[in-house]
């Protein structure tokens, strides 16, 4: 979640038609940026190898994100994720603007906020709390957060959802695939479905919080006492469908330790931390917490623990997953091409009968993406350029349609985790012995 900025909310739109109209108002800011000749330049483009490259001026690309975040839910977490790699998208000017997606989900204003709480606490909710705080101490696509104290003395974080966000979500989803096929916003052959439908279930399961409270509870028992972690309780008794409480943790986001007066100590000490953990998550736990955004890592710097937050996106694992991916992992450590091949057969991402071209290019990019795994000691992650070749090598072959098996809907969360814990060691500039805390599960 980002911190609000300091000015009044805006209602979000709650009903199928409103949303529509503000989703119609967005594609149009966005047409006229475009403009009549970029528009043919895309219907061409379409048609080619190379990806689509959208031009706007700074003016209607604020145009367009303020509609984005004026909306939240669905429309605002894909605009998010087209923000994260807008280099692919959009001019480097443009892609700056977008990124601003990720501190831009707007608050919801004092009467729309008064009317969920009443709807869900009942009139006289106000009852319930010695102190409630009105201004959000962070808000993002699916909901808001308010910091509460309870009249027997409990400080609360209450993660408050925006109205409407939960039944606009499959409309939404339709809207944004159908501006993606008319802007042409992926290259020529990849079909964009399973993403778009991974991207459905993962907001519908976001958006319940009952669910995220199991999952909040289930993974604070494979936590357990581990000194490095604090994950916040659930309090039942003010939790619903819309509002989920749960302990008030201070901290800042993890990846501010990027800054240049922390300590290459306490950056590896945090960097190894978080990584040790995704491997628990998917060798122990059997239940992985997808969403790398850094803002759901707190760092205590007076405890020196980093708090756990925001366990929507927290997925099962079946043991045959795990499995495979332990096969997969044996054979990275192994360098044995043929295994990897093996493992990438059995985890979908190439097929028994795919051409050897493209088997051959996927296995170079996941020897070149296991480096740090057969590196002797600590990977140096400060000095390595290794992100950079494997993103490199890994965007020319998707626009090159080198990736003709799309992998199966199962897998593309713990792809995004394990992303999401290689781009935190490459910010934080750590030094990780990565396979010296994979190896006891091989």
């Amino acid at each position: 979640m980002s911190t609000p900025h300091n000015r009044p909310g805006m209602a979000v739109p709650s009903t199928r038609l409103s949303r529509l109209w503000h989703l119609g108002r967005a594609t149009g800011d966005l047409a006229a940026g475009i403009g009549v000749k970029g528009l043919i330049e895309l219907a061409r483009t379409r048609r080619s190898a190379e990806p689509s490259r959208i031009r706007l001026s700074p003016e209607h690309t604020r145009r367009f994100t303020d509609r984005l975040a004026r909306m939240r839910g669905a429309v605002m977490k894909m605009g998010q994720l087209m923000s994260m790699d807008g280099s692919d998208i959009f001019t480097p000017e443009a892609a700056e603007i977008m990124s601003a997606l990720r501190e831009r989900a707007e608050p919801m204003p004092m009467s729309q906020l008064a009317g969920v709480l009443e709807r869900e606490y009942g009139q006289g909710w106000n009852a319930k709390f010695k102190r409630f705080e009105f201004t959000p101490v962070a808000s993002a696509s699916i909901g808001q957060v308010h910091r509460a104290e309870t009249r027997d003395g409990r400080r609360l974080a209450l993660k408050i959802q925006f109205p409407g966000v939960r039944e606009s979500i499959d409309s939404d989803i339709d809207n944004l695939a159908f501006l993606a096929r008319t802007l042409g916003m992926a290259p020529a052959g990849v079909d964009l479905t399973p993403y778009l439908e991974g991207a459905r279930r993962q907001l519908h399961q976001e958006a319940d919080y009952g669910a995220e409270a199991d999952s909040l509870e289930a993974y604070g028992a494979g936590v357990g006492a581990d000194p490095d972690f604090l994950v916040p309780r659930v309090h039942r008794d003010l939790s619903t469908s819309h509002v989920l409480a749960m302990d008030f943790a201070e901290g800042v986001p993890v990846d501010r330790l990027a800054d240049s007066g922390c300590s290459c100590e306490v950056r590896d000490r945090a960097a190894t931390a978080l990584t040790r953990l995704s491997m628990r998550e998917l060798f122990e736990f059997g239940l992985v917490q997808s969403d790398p955004n850094f803002g759901n890592y707190l760092y205590d710097a007076n405890s020196g623990r980093i708090v756990l937050l925001d366990f929507g996106a927290a997925l099962p694992v079946g043991s045959d997953l795990v499995e495979r991916y332990r096969q997969l992992a044996r054979a990275a450590f192994a360098d044995d091409r043929a295994a990897i091949r093996a493992a990438s057969i059995d985890l979908g991402y190439v097929g028994a009968n795919d051409p050897a071209e493209q088997v051959n290019a996927l296995i170079d990019l996941l020897r070149m993406s296991s480096e740090p795994l057969r590196s002797p000691g600590h990977y140096d992650f400060g000095v390595s350029d290794l992100f950079e070749r494997v993103y490199a090598r890994g965007r020319e072959m998707f626009y090159s349609g080198a990736f003709s098996t799309v992998p199966a809907p199962e897998t593309m969360f713990l792809h995004r985790k394990f992303m999401g814990a290689f781009m935190l060691c490459r910010r934080l500039r750590a030094r990780v012995d990565l396979g010296g805390m994979l190896r006891p599960y091989l």
